[in-house]
């Protein structure tokens, strides 16, 4: 899967073949058996070309791995401890790039609207509107901004509530 999914359009079995064998020999029949395989279990769809098979990713990789994870997430029998275990886990830039996917999965339309009486109001003035706070996301709060088994209280850091 790897290599079909490193090309991201439909690869024949010579392609596959060509591209592993310069790291590895390998035989031919054995890269047709493991595509014949991946289309047989629903993991790449193929069309005819002439005597062969162009084969295609049915889902690209970050949907697979989404998949994985949220498969493992659902059979936890305490998914919040997962997932500050998991966040713990994760690099500085890997959580960046979580906050970077679950702003982009809230999108604008999400952000919470103010909870001061003046922002319903622009006759009022309102000190914060040149400033308009924005609240971090519930995931962040607790599971990325504090390390697994930091209290937040203990080193001065928000709680996120």
């Amino acid at each position: 899967m790897t290599r079909v999914w490193k090309w991201n359009r439909p690869v024949t079995v010579r392609e596959v073949l060509e591209d592993l064998q310069q790291e590895r020999s390998i035989a031919y029949t054995t890269v047709m058996t493991v595509l014949d395989n991946l289309h047989q279990k629903g993991w790449v769809r193929r069309e005819a070309e002439g005597r062969a098979y162009r084969y295609e990713a049915v889902s690209t990789r970050a949907a697979y791995s989404a998949a994985l994870m949220n498969e493992a997430w659902t059979q936890s029998d305490n998914p919040a401890a997962a997932l500050v275990a998991f966040f713990g886990m994760m690099s500085p830039e890997q959580r960046e790039a979580l906050r970077d996917a679950v702003r982009m999965v809230q999108g604008p339309e999400e952000t919470p609207a103010p909870q001061n009486p003046t922002a319903e109001n622009p006759a009022v003035e309102n000190p914060a509107a040149e400033k308009p706070a924005v609240e971090k996301p519930a995931v962040e709060n607790q599971a990325v901004e504090n390390p697994v088994g930091e209290n937040p209280a203990a080193t001065g850091g928000e709680t996120g509530r």
